[in-house]
């Protein structure tokens, strides 16, 4: 027994936080505007920290890899893994819709959001904008997350290429990773009190709307997404190292997954993920490459709620969605979005909609399309961000390394 609560105290702490505050969010919904205040200070702590991060985790692990082949293999197999992996989420999305048609909102005259975008900007200056940023200060921007860490892999690319000259640079690369590990650890000792404050957030703010106009696709986004979450991630873990692999997933996966659900920021999951992937025994050569570009990449989630925000204008609209271009258009769509969404809260419905004006959506559907991007947020970060993880176990699988067995004292030194 005392085994057990050692090995779980993080995750028990966890859960009777978030038990607390969702409890605070239900029955007590004065209370929230006090206590959200306490989760905005863990979530800042989370995003100022984990920019460092992201930098010395990746090009640390760029500049310290022993080849150059090996680098170029395991980013082409994680490119692959990302794509293949991507569309069959679409894919089963779309046969989910098929099989269990959902009927969409026919009234959006209550919804006059709109999407915050200058129309004047081309293709080309946003995708300018999504790589590169003007000024190095810039880069520090949690909004610019693509830039900084293209910057990021470059520095590792030229710290590889300083040969001697280099591995002083690449030694505070190393010593700085590990001190912003460590951390993140300190920072993670508030989550049970951080991710209370904001579960109690998202039930107050979020329960009213789930059962209005949107339940019904809701329902769908909700069932599909945890049936997709258990048994698609199981299949990949199992696909990657056997039932070890999944037991290994599951148990490890536990933080990242609350963490995902109440901040709804794969960002602020990312470290949870990077502690999980080091108890799982991926290796960091791996871990520290393909989870932190996962983390801007790699958005299962967002791919479900692409097809179904389509799906859904299509029904408004009395178009059909089912015709063979349109579901390919869909797909290919899809496949764009996880890549636009950003790591922030709610980052990703401006990207998404972006890529639906391809269908020359007009207007009035456009509004209780973002609608459901906010509702489904929560289950779409968990699907977004502990998807990089079992994608890092894949790319093991598929690079031919070796999962590492992790040893009692770097357990107890990452344990939460």
């Amino acid at each position: 027994m005392k085994t057990i609560l050692k090995s779980y105290s993080s995750i028990i702490l966890l859960l009777i936080g978030i038990i607390i505050g969702s409890l605070i969010g239900l029955f007590l919904p004065d209370l929230v505007a006090y206590i959200k205040p306490i989760g905005d200070i863990f979530l800042n702590l989370l995003f100022v920290a984990v920019i460092p991060l992201l930098f010395f985790a990746i090009s640390s692990a760029i500049a310290n890899i022993e080849s150059n082949g090996k680098l170029g293999r395991i980013l082409g197999i994680m490119t692959t893994v990302f794509i293949v992996t991507i569309a069959i989420a679409a894919i089963l999305t779309i046969l989910g819709l098929w099989a269990f048609p959902v009927t969409a909102i026919k009234d959006t005259s209550t919804f006059t959001e709109a999407i915050n975008s200058n129309p004047e900007d081309t293709w080309g200056d946003k995708i300018v904008r999504f790589v590169s940023v003007g000024e190095f200060v810039n880069l520090l921007s949690r909004q610019n997350i693509l830039a900084f860490v293209i910057f990021s892999f470059l520095i590792g690319v030229s710290v590889r290429k300083s040969g001697d000259l280099g591995k002083p640079f690449l030694n505070f690369l190393l010593a700085g990773n590990e001190v912003m590990k460590n951390l993140l650890a300190l920072v993670m000792y508030l989550g049970p009190i951080g991710l209370g404050a904001y579960f109690a957030y998202q039930v107050q703010s979020l329960g009213p709307e789930l059962f209005g106009f949107y339940a019904k696709p809701l329902a769908f986004y909700y069932i599909f997404g945890i049936i997709f979450f258990l048994i698609v991630f199981s299949f990949y873990a199992f696909i990657a190292d056997g039932n070890g692999g999944v037991k290994k997933y599951w148990k490890h996966n536990i933080t990242p997954s609350l963490t995902a659900l109440s901040t709804c920021s794969s960002l602020a999951t990312l470290p949870a993920n990077l502690l999980a992937a080091k108890k799982i025994g991926i290796p960091d050569s791996i871990a520290n490459v393909v989870i932190p570009l996962g983390n801007t990449l790699y958005k299962n989630g967002s791919a479900i709620s692409s097809i179904l925000k389509i799906y859904v204008a299509f029904a408004i609209l009395d178009w059909n969605f089912f015709e063979p271009t349109t579901m390919v258009t869909a797909v290919g769509i899809t496949l764009l979005v996880s890549m636009v969404a950003g790591g922030i809260p709610n980052g990703g419905f401006i990207g998404e909609m972006l890529m639906i004006s391809i269908y020359g959506i007009p207007n009035e559907a456009v509004p209780a399309i973002m609608i459901i991007g906010v509702l489904v947020d929560p289950l779409a970060t968990v699907l977004n961000a502990t998807g990089d993880t079992v994608a890092a176990m894949l790319v093991t699988k598929f690079s031919g390394e070796k999962f590492q067995v992790t040893s009692t004292k770097d357990v107890d030194t990452i344990e939460l």
